[in-house]
Order: structure tokens, then C-alpha cells, then sequence
């Protein structure tokens, strides 16, 4: 099957001619379609796979379907993607879809090129990770591609949404630390381009809940927000502004691990040690969180979780359902060696002969 300019791709007739059956009944079998004999599925698979044949993508979009999921992320730096591009990758494994993953960026102009590439190469599907569109931008990508929005809180009778319980887990990382004896506690937010509801974004629902847990705890005077960016560099920034305070804050609440990692560079290099001097507290449980030399108490939203769920809502869309599903995460607290009570509490202890040495995990 060679020519002088290469090899030739091979075809759906090379197939039936290997297989000595129809055209026809090879692309009932690529589309799985009803009526193939077992017999008939297994001489032509056979065929596929001795000759290595692959279903040409433009081919396959003429008559319906690309088998390719869209996958937008905001950037490819977060640990917590890479969760959810597994779990994604995990439900399409044995079905015959691919992902393709694509870069949002950080403006809505990029984002929507992004998205427009993804409807322009025919995927059947896409989902969205923290998008900064508008919800009437969308609705209007989901009328022409079905469509699962990761990490927003609103409703769509359009699209489907899985989202983590983020109030809950903002409840549960600031009364950690008001339960270990913190009452300086400070918190690192993002900051980004979206025109969404505030109510419907994650970020604002963790700052929001921060606030409220401590105001109920009688710490509206200790309430102290940096708003930078869900980065390594921003949560840096964003330490080394809140730990000008006075009284130096003890506990550091960032709105993401990644976050977490820049805080905790700036409380060592402002000569201060964790969790002995300032404890910290993350968001996304991701992988390096558990690292030893790490060892990051987080909030667990269950990454992987989040990318199953988005696959097989998808796949069910592109089945034809039209009614809107919300998935919500129930959100836990894994603790590890980055809080411990403040340096106050834990003399106190020490005095008491109670042993501080080592911090709970």
C-alpha cells in the first residue's frame, strides 16, 4: 500500500476487502450500530486491528459524531487538573471517545477562542473547568455542543454543572483552626476575569464562608483577606502582605493548594516556621499536598471524582438527554503536618506536660 510520497492511509474498503464483507457492515461496526452479528464484530475487528486502520475524524464528524471530548482548563500549572483530567480520562477508557485538552487562559477573549476552536474541530462534547464566560455565553455554546461546566454554582436548564460544596469546605478548614486554638487567622482569594454571579464562583464562596465562620466565632476583628491569585506566586504575594500584620496572623486559610505552596515559601522566608510560628491550610487536596517534605493539611473535593462525574454526564448528553443535572462534591478535611495549635496554645501544653512535639496528622 505504499506510494512514492509515503505510506497510504488505510481505508474503510481496505478494511472490507481484509475483512471480505461490505463497506456497509464495517462502518456498522466503527458505529457500533444495531443488528451487527458477534461473528461479523469480531472478523471486522479483527481486520481493523491487523491493517491498523483509524477512522478519519472529518469522516466520522460528516456522519455525526467526532468521538472527541473537549476539555478546557484556565491553564495547565494546577496540580488539581491533572485530578481531574484523570478521572476524565477513567470514565472515556473504555468507550471509544478521546479527550482533547485545550488552554483557556486568564481574559474571557482567550477563553473564547479556546471554546471556539473545540466547536470549530466538531467535538461532541465539552467540558468547562472554571470558566470566566458569562452564563448566556454558556447556554449558547451548550445549544450546539453538549456541554458540563466544572466549579460554578449556577443553574442552567442548558448545560450541566459539577461543583464542590465549597461553602462547607471553607467551614471546615477555618473551624480547624479555630478548634486547634487560632484566632488570627487570615485568608489568601483569587482574583480573575469572570462576569459570573459572585454567588456562583468558587472563590468568592470560600472567602464569603471564611468570613462568616469567623464572625460567628467572635473574630470580626480579626478578618483579613488577600485577594491575589490562586497561583504559587499569588498565594507568595499574598502571605507576605498578610504577615505584615499585627498581631502576626498564626494560621493562613489559601483558597487553593497552589495557593498554599507560595504561602508557605513566604512564611520561611519571612523567618518564621510552619506549623510551629504560622499554620497553613490548603484547598484541592492535590498530590503534592501529601509530598513528606509538604505535607499540606488541605480540603479534599475529590478531583478525580469531579472528572468521572463530567465524562459520564457528558456521554449521556451526547445520548440524547436533554433534562439539566447538578452534581455537588461533599468536601473532607485530611490533616497533616502544616497545623498545629499557635505558638501560645502550644506552651501552654508544654507547661502542662502534655507532648507538642508532634503535631496531629
Amino acid at each position: 500500500m505504499a506510494t512514492g510520497d509515503g505510506p497510504r492511509r488505510v481505508t474503510i474498503a481496505d478494511v472490507a476487502s481484509h475483512a471480505k464483507v461490505s463497506t456497509t457492515a464495517v462502518s456498522k461496526v466503527i458505529r457500533n450500530a444495531y443488528g451487527v452479528s458477534p461473528a461479523m464484530r469480531e472478523r471486522v475487528s479483527a481486520a481493523i486491528a491487523e491493517l491498523g486502520y483509524r477512522p478519519h475524524a472529518a469522516a466520522r464528524a460528516m456522519r455525526g459524531r467526532t468521538y472527541t471530548i473537549g476539555l478546557m482548563l484556565p491553564h495547565i500549572r494546577n496540580p488539581f487538573f491533572a485530578d481531574i483530567l484523570d478521572g476524565l480520562m477513567e470514565q472515556l477508557a473504555d468507550t471509544d471517545y478521546q479527550a482533547i485538552l485545550i488552554q483557556g487562559g486568564a481574559t474571557r477573549t482567550t477563553e473564547r477562542r479556546a471554546v471556539d476552536a473545540l466547536i470549530d474541530r466538531q467535538v461532541d462534547g465539552i467540558v468547562m473547568v472554571g470558566p470566566l464566560a458569562p452564563k448566556t455565553r454558556l447556554e449558547e455554546v451548550a445549544r450546539q455542543t453538549p456541554t458540563v461546566v466544572l466549579g460554578r454554582h449556577e443553574r442552567s436548564t442548558v448545560y450541566d454543572a459539577v461543583f464542590d460544596d465549597d461553602e462547607t469546605g471553607a467551614e471546615l478548614a477555618v473551624r480547624h483552626l479555630i478548634d486547634l486554638g487560632h484566632r488570627h487567622i487570615v485568608h489568601i482569594t483569587h482574583q480573575d476575569d469572570s462576569v459570573a454571579r459572585p454567588a456562583d464562583l468558587l472563590h468568592k464562596i470560600r472567602s464569603e464562608a471564611y468570613e462568616r465562620v469567623m464572625r460567628e466565632h467572635g473574630l470580626a476583628d480579626e478578618i483579613a483577606v488577600a485577594t491575589t491569585y490562586y497561583t504559587e506566586e499569588g498565594g507568595y504575594q499574598g502571605a507576605l502582605e498578610l504577615l505584615e500584620r499585627s498581631p502576626c496572623p498564626t494560621a493562613i486559610f489559601a483558597g487553593a493548594d497552589q495557593a498554599a505552596f507560595g504561602a508557605l515559601a513566604a512564611v520561611h522566608e519571612s523567618g518564621l516556621s510552619v506549623p510551629g510560628d504560622v499554620s497553613v491550610v490548603g484547598y484541592d487536596n492535590t498530590r503534592l499536598a501529601a509530598l513528606p517534605n509538604i505535607s499540606l493539611t488541605s480540603i479534599d473535593q475529590d478531583g478525580a471524582l469531579m472528572g468521572r462525574t463530567s465524562g459520564r454526564l457528558l456521554l449521556e448528553r451526547i445520548e440524547g438527554r436533554t433534562s439539566a443535572v447538578r452534581f455537588s462534591v461533599t468536601p473532607g478535611l485530611v490533616q497533616r503536618r502544616s497545623t498545629a495549635p499557635p505558638p501560645h496554645s502550644a506552651r501552654a501544653h508544654a507547661s502542662s506536660g502534655m507532648d507538642t512535639a508532634n503535631p496531629p496528622h
